[in-house]
């Protein structure tokens, strides 16, 4: 297996979302994946039922069950999501709200497989120089960029479904030297 790592810099974040914003399907699978703790199997298992209402309109939370946890779980939905969310469903919701969400173009109703999901990741992080990147990095951005920006750590290791907070650490990138840098910045 591969190791992958979190996309650290938001500009390359918003190179990677404009190099994917002409496929609707793929813009959402890299904007739902960066702004939530989902695996990527969740993520391909996703029904429009699950994201939209009846009348099309993007729910305010994902309801699902881990795959691999099998624990419930209730996900909020933020602006960039429901923004996605609205483009995608309009451009390709043809069927029954029963169809998946990143659905595979070969003409079945099955979601695209992991490896399909990686290469979309993987192609586009590349496009913009972006190495070590894979499918999972998009679960790893949400938890480094959350810790970033003041998550208690133990939070981030709860929606990750993870033993302890320093296995979230190591998960997600924060390396001694990030360490050395916080305890040396204070220096009261």
């Amino acid at each position: 297996m591969e190791f992958v790592e979190p996309i650290r810099d938001k500009k390359k974040i918003d190179d990677i979302r404009k190099y994917l914003s002409s496929n609707k399907r793929d813009s959402l699978l890299f904007t739902l994946g960066i702004n939530s703790a989902l695996r990527v199997s969740d993520l391909l298992s996703l029904k429009f039922e699950d994201i939209v209402d009846v009348n099309g309109k993007p729910v305010d939370y994902i309801k699902l069950r881990d795959t691999k946890t099998n624990k419930h779980n209730r996900l909020p939905l933020t602006k960039k999501v429901k923004k996605a969310i609205a483009e995608h469903h309009m451009e390709n919701f043809k069927g029954g709200r029963g169809d998946y969400v990143f659905c595979s173009r070969k003409g079945t109703n099955q979601p695209i497989q992991r490896q399909a999901a990686w290469k979309i990741i993987k192609d586009a992080a590349g496009a913009v120089g972006v190495k070590d990147v894979g499918s999972h990095s998009l679960r790893k951005t949400w938890a480094y960029h959350s810790y970033k920006a003041g998550t208690d750590i133990v939070i981030i290791q709860d929606m990750l479904n993870h033993s302890a907070p320093s296995v979230t650490l190591r998960y997600i990138g924060i390396t001694q030297d990030e360490k050395d840098r916080a305890v040396l910045s204070l220096d009261l």
